[in-house]
């Protein structure tokens, strides 16, 4: 890891297109800013792992818990109820 120190107003340079820029400096928080073009994914690093986190969850759901679980939110919501109770709320593709 790389440790710059950089003062409110100063940037940083990533490669020759990726600019970081120390906007305000407080005693509890850094807030900077980032140039970049818009194919760079920036993300926080929480949100990335939440992600990671749900596709993991996800991945052991099968098509069958899902379906079950539709149906029943589709019994208990008046609102959602099928005309066909036997029609399934997931078809195939």
């Amino acid at each position: 890891m790389l440790v710059i120190r950089r003062k409110s107003g100063e940037s940083i340079l990533i490669g020759s297109d990726v600019e970081v820029q120390i906007i305000e400096v407080t005693p509890s928080r850094v807030k900077i800013g980032i140039t970049a073009p818009s194919e760079v994914l920036i993300l926080r690093k929480e949100i990335q792992l939440a992600q990671q986190e749900n596709l993991a969850a996800a991945r052991g759901v099968s098509v069958e818990g899902i379906r079950a679980a539709i149906s029943r939110i589709y019994r208990s919501t008046p609102g959602l109820r099928s005309k066909n109770p036997q029609a399934s709320p997931i078809s195939h593709s």
